[in-house]
């Protein structure tokens, strides 16, 4: 029997998000993202949640989030002002994996 080899978007797709649309788990501080020159957060998420505008700001969004930490440990101008595990409930559900 062959093993089916997954991509990446095929395997988040299989995870469950309930999404607390009142009381995101991160929050970001703009001013201090535009002052930023390196950008690490727009290539080291592992879901792709921060994205460019066309104003060149930095645009997040929590509904998809992972929750492992990588954008909190990686951002060097302290532009996430606050990173938390979502309340009880809510996050992400793995399903594989």
């Amino acid at each position: 029997m062959a093993i089916r080899v997954m991509d990446t978007p095929e395997l988040l797709s299989l995870n469950k998000f309930n999404v607390d649309e009142k009381e995101p788990h991160i929050r970001l501080d703009k001013s201090k993202c535009r002052s930023c020159q390196d950008r690490p957060c727009l290539v080291v998420c592992p879901a792709g949640l921060y994205r460019l505008d066309q104003e060149g700001e930095i645009n997040f969004d929590h509904a998809g989030c992972l929750e492992c930490g990588t954008c909190r440990v990686m951002c060097n101008n302290k532009g996430i002002q606050s990173w938390n595990y979502p309340r009880a409930t809510f996050g992400v559900h793995y399903r594989l994996g």
